[in-house]
């Protein structure tokens, strides 16, 4: 028996094998989410200390997870002492996805491979990692990656979905899934965006509806994909009041393309960017919607920063003498980078348990 009808005949029996999910399988955890009323928390990585951290909290959870990167994130993760920033981008983020491959098994969590927004100036970053997914796809059956990000979102619409679609053409064959970007979420994510222009009611932040099916009639015919639609969402964390989010716009949105393309309730795999510093009940109500993924990265990584930052200050004569002047001994075992880096990735493991909370994925892996 193939591995492909194997893994097709588990996820029809509610389970999908431990480890990344591309093709078939990633489109039944996308309808598992979106069936069972809860979303997958999507958090950004710069390199393994915070991927092995994600992997933990899913385990601990025992939640499938999403697991991504950016442009910057992945150029971090090459070292940032390669000098072909365009290189490392690609290589970082191909290092950082046969990272998840070899280890996520081991964590017994089903987990999404993603590359976060790409701008238009980025298609070629995205490009160059379909080459090595094909690549991938040629040797093993399967893609390197799960899915990828468009966010055209500043170019004219017609212009956005023309090249999602010569993407998602490109990526279908592999059973790969694209997400694309209609509306502007504000603020930036690794230089992608514009900073967020104060008062909630900047239109700029919402989706039209009608621009939703525009893309649902356009791409559906194409091969798998999901909408960042825009409610009022911000990257970053700012002042209550100052971002109004609106989820009633993914309501709208999903009733539209269900009454204009006669499908079943919620059409659309809807995706939360900005998710950090969120209302829990706008989380929820979002959840409701439709949206099966929520991006978090700002939380995460002041949850790892306190957890260094907080052992640094207590121990700082550690960090500035081998020797302790006051007591003539040692400190190499408070300097040491396991002790405070692990300290780091186990304050990222305890805030994510409140996002698999938050999103109602706690308990809900579907790992057999």
């Amino acid at each position: 028996m193939s591995a492909a009808v194997e893994s097709s005949k588990t996820a029809s029996a509610g389970c999908l094998p431990a480890g990344v999910v591309t093709g078939e399988d990633y489109r039944s955890l996308v309808s598992a989410c979106k069936a069972g009323g809860y979303a997958l928390p999507a958090v950004n990585v710069t390199g393994t200390n915070s991927l092995n951290a994600v992997l933990e909290a899913a385990a601990a959870a025992k939640s499938d997870v999403i697991i991504q990167l950016s442009n910057g994130g992945a150029r971090f993760f090459a070292g940032e002492g390669m000098k072909d920033e365009a290189q490392a981008r690609v290589l970082g983020a191909v290092s950082a996805a046969r990272h998840v491959h070899l280890l996520a098994q081991h964590y017994g969590v089903c987990v999404v491979l993603h590359t976060d927004h790409a701008n238009k100036k980025l298609v070629p970053w995205v490009e160059a990692m379909l080459g090595h997914s094909e690549e991938e796809h040629k040797k093993h059956g399967r893609p390197l990656f799960s899915s990828h990000m468009l966010d055209l979102s500043e170019e004219p619409i017609d212009e956005n979905l023309a090249i999602c679609a010569k993407t998602l053409k490109r990526m279908a064959p592999m059973g790969m899934s694209l997400e694309i970007e209609l509306g502007v979420t504000g603020g930036e994510e690794d230089g992608i965006g514009s900073e967020h222009e104060d008062g909630a009611d900047n239109a700029h932040l919402y989706t039209q509806p009608e621009d939703v099916a525009k893309a649902f009639k356009l791409l559906s015919m194409l091969g798998h994909f999901s909408v960042a639609a825009s409610f009022g969402n911000v990257h970053g964390v700012y002042a209550p009041g100052n971002v109004k989010l609106r989820p009633e716009i993914l309501k709208a949105s999903q009733e539209l393309v269900q009454q204009q393309f006669k499908t079943p309730a919620k059409p659309l795999n809807l995706v939360f960017h900005g998710g950090s510093g969120s209302e829990k009940d706008k989380i929820a109500q979002a959840v409701s919607y439709g949206v099966f993924k929520m991006n978090i990265d700002t939380d995460t990584q002041f949850a790892f920063a306190q957890g260094v930052g907080k052992f640094v200050l207590e121990n700082a004569v550690a960090f500035q003498h081998q020797i302790d002047p006051a007591t003539a001994k040692p400190t190499k075992k408070l300097y040491d980078p396991r002790k405070w880096l692990r300290l780091g990735e186990k304050a990222m493991v305890e805030r994510l348990q409140e996002a698999f909370v938050d999103l109602g994925s706690k308990g809900k892996s579907l790992a057999g």
